[in-house]
């Protein structure tokens, strides 16, 4: 098993990851097969979040009514200044660090 680099010490709660990435790109993945990437200005202890320069991904099925099969569709658009409530968040990544 690889070797981990231990947290910083300012890591002690689950949300200090993520205060450790304010004003910096994240990804969050939301309900519904939503995805968000942007900068990260404000969140709160409910992780709703303010994104600056977001751009938002849905993914979309549908059922071929010929073949039968599922077609997914993606759609993009990028949101100036966003507001992320908290309860349709299931995932927060904070940006990969290069040493």
């Amino acid at each position: 098993m690889a070797e981990e680099e231990p947290l910083p010490i300012s890591v002690k709660e689950p949300l200090d990851l993520i205060r450790l990435s304010l004003d910096e790109k994240i990804y969050v993945k939301m309900r519904n097969e939503r995805e968000l990437r942007g900068r990260l200005h404000a969140f709160d202890q409910h992780l709703n979040m303010v994104l600056g320069d977001a751009e938002e991904t849905v993914t979309t099925v549908e059922i071929d009514e010929e073949t039968y099969e599922e077609v997914y569709k993606t759609t993009k658009r990028t949101i100036p200044m966003l507001f992320v409530r908290g309860d349709g968040v299931i995932l927060v990544s904070p940006p990969m660090r290069v040493n």
